[in-house]
């Protein structure tokens, strides 16, 4: 098995654990949009947001071998940290997304195509700069606007926090089919059995 981190698990070593036979729960921390876009068959989505608010909840579910997953990781480890703090251990998160599980041979189950919540972000915080440019020709303390989405982005990267994300991930878009309630969401993770 190969892994770069005691709390991090690879994509090509998640796919022989599953394809060995292995017992191993995957936790999709994304958005329920993203999750019904594409993710990893048998995943269960129980996204940041539902984590953060309910982390004792969730913890109390997790049992033996669990991997968390997102788009890049950045989430993951989030929830990750959260969870261990609220007394879950063996986590793991995955390296690589859904796409590079993909590519060794998983099987994943793909529905209706919505952009990532990272990609959402580049695009917001993108127009906001070029917004900001653009109206500081005509009314230059208008690129305050430019400066202040700089400052966002670089303290997202030294906290790995995304205060834009976690904003984005609440509108309408980035809701599954039908929005289901924290109880419901923790309920759909296996009970741990004594």
């Amino acid at each position: 098995m190969t892994t770069s981190a005691p709390d991090r698990l690879d994509v090509t070593a998640l796919f022989q654990r599953l394809t060995g036979g292995g017992q191993v729960s995957i936790v999709d921390v994304r958005t329920p949009a993203e999750y019904e876009t594409t993710h990893i068959d048998g995943a269960v989505n129980v996204p940041l947001t539902v984590i953060e608010s309910h982390a004792p909840q969730v913890a109390a579910r997790l049992d033996g071998d669990v991997v968390l997953m997102c788009q890049s990781g950045t989430r993951a480890e989030q929830a990750r940290r959260r969870l261990t703090a609220a007394g879950a251990g063996g986590l793991r998160v995955l390296d690589g997304g859904v796409e590079q599980y993909a590519v060794t041979g998983g099987d994943i189950v793909r529905g209706r195509a919505r952009w990532s919540l990272e990609r959402q972000v580049r695009l917001v915080a993108g127009g906001l700069v070029l917004a900001g440019l653009a109206a500081g020709l005509r009314a230059p303390k208008a690129r305050w606007l430019a400066a202040g989405i700089g400052a966002g982005l670089t303290f997202s990267a030294l906290s790995d926090t995304c205060t834009m994300g976690r904003i984005l991930s609440a509108l309408p878009y980035n809701r599954g089919p039908r929005d289901h309630t924290p109880a419901e969401i923790i309920d759909r993770l296996p009970a741990i059995t004594a």
